[in-house]
């Protein structure tokens, strides 16, 4: 069983959903990507998503483009994100991290030397945002080598076939894109995704984890009464790019948004 299989369990049967969130590699600057990890999971992080910076992040809205374009400026790559793994792993040995990008980078490494070098970093999960399933089979192979989830992405539009094909590949969960767009994008309707959210739970018994438009407790609370994660991304990010002069401000700010989206939803499910 993958520690983010255990992580979603446990949380599962203490009556807890996953707050997952998202921060990019390198930004604002490489030696605060591992402190920063470190302090969102004090304030209650169950599973990290890192992003590895890509010139051309093609999902993800202006936020997070700065973000890839700040941690480009001090040339962080692939192989230093899993070196960032690796030294996240030397004091925590619990915390799921996913590995967030697209697929170039790995390519230029290759299928074999990145799973190998990512699970030796300590690498649980990968989400390649460009790589379709029927283009995965050879990735796919090699992360089940090494007992990685690969994470799928989920559209409102995406067919019911559809839906069955990618989660037969998935594991660990799979992640439910709440509004049409770029990260940082639309407006979220809480009623239509607890609609698409059990409309999903006839398809596949993966947990769903649900992103794209959460931005504070009230949305993160909302999401978490019908998914079994909330994964926030660009709210995080615009607060590390505010204050990314004063590296303490930005662990300060980023980790207070995060542990309100902790205690609402904490506050939702005991309420429920």
């Amino acid at each position: 069983m993958s520690r983010i299989t255990q992580c979603i369990e446990l949380l599962q049967s203490q009556g807890r959903k996953a707050l997952i969130p998202y921060i990019t590699a390198g930004d604002p600057v490489p030696e605060l990507t591992v402190p920063l990890a470190h302090a969102l999971v004090q304030a209650g992080a169950d599973i990290i998503e890192l992003g590895v910076p890509f010139s051309d992040p093609m999902a993800d809205g202006p936020v997070i483009q700065r973000a890839s374009e700040r941690a480009l400026e001090h040339h962080v790559s692939l192989r230093q994100v899993l070196a960032m793994v690796r030294e996240f792993r030397q004091t925590d040995t619990k915390t799921p991290i996913v590995l967030m990008g697209y697929l170039n980078p790995v390519e230029v490494m290759g299928y074999g030397a990145f799973a190998k070098a990512a699970a030796e970093a300590g690498v649980d999960g990968v989400l390649t945002v460009d790589l379709p399933p029927e283009e995965a089979d050879q990735i796919l192979q090699e992360l089940k080598q090494y007992a990685i989830d690969p994470i799928f992405l989920l559209a409102p539009t995406t067919s019911d076939e559809r839906v069955k094909k990618i989660c037969r590949v998935a594991s660990g969960y799979v992640y439910y894109v709440s509004v049409k767009g770029v990260t940082g994008a639309g407006h979220l309707n809480a009623e239509a995704v607890a609609e698409k959210i059990a409309h999903l739970r006839q398809l596949t018994d993966l947990p769903i984890g649900v992103g794209f438009g959460i931005k504070d407790g009230a949305s993160a609370r909302a999401v978490a009464q019908a998914a079994d994660a909330v994964v926030v991304g660009s709210a995080l990010i615009g607060k590390i790019e505010l204050n990314r002069e004063d590296h303490d401000t930005v662990v300060r700010e980023v980790s207070a948004l995060l542990a309100s989206m902790r205690n609402a939803m904490d506050t939702e499910n005991t309420n429920s």
